[in-house]
């Protein structure tokens, strides 16, 4: 039976929801999964030329996303906000798995959302090259570094994460 993944990206609700997809299609694909993950929001500033979109700390059991592009997202283009975080969702989830060569990460992630979702959805499409979506993700013609990336929690994200230390 093939999963709709396509499906069940439209339906999510939540940052959570997407990351329900990214980790099912992962586990299928790959056949690895990795749950006690959080979820940080953080500015990390804005350049029209580039961005971060998130990134995640070897080591560590924290995704980090930019909420820049996501807002931006959101006033320019908002149905760009599932396929977007779907993309930085599935990269960093990657990374979180022990794959850290940045080039490596881009080709896979690329495939499985090719393989996933199909060539002309938006999520395969930002995989392919975020070039022409550049506008809906950074603010032209400024650029800034955040004095403060301070990140905040987002809770309830990993689902399969326990409440409880062993």
């Amino acid at each position: 039976m093939r999963t709709d993944y396509i499906g069940r990206l439209d339906e999510a609700r939540s940052l959570a929801d997407i990351f329900e997809v990214v980790k099912a299609l992962v586990e299928k694909s790959m056949g690895k999964c990795r749950g006690g993950l959080m979820l940080g929001m953080a500015n990390l500033g804005n350049d029209p030329q580039g961005f971060l979109g998130g990134f995640f700390t070897t080591g560590s059991n924290v995704i980090v996303l930019n909420k820049i592009p996501l807002q931006r997202i959101m006033e320019t283009r908002p149905e760009l906000y599932k396929p977007y975080a779907f993309h930085v969702l599935l990269h960093e989830y990657i990374h979180s798995l022990g794959y850290l060569d940045e080039s490596e990460v881009k080709r896979m992630v690329h495939r499985i959302s090719r393989e996933a979702l199909g060539e002309e959805h938006l999520a395969t499409q930002i995989a392919a090259s975020t070039s022409g979506f550049i506008k809906h993700l950074t603010y032209p013609h400024v650029s800034w570094k955040a004095d403060d990336e301070g990140i905040e929690l987002v809770a309830g994200f990993d689902r399969s994460s326990t409440s409880y230390i062993t």
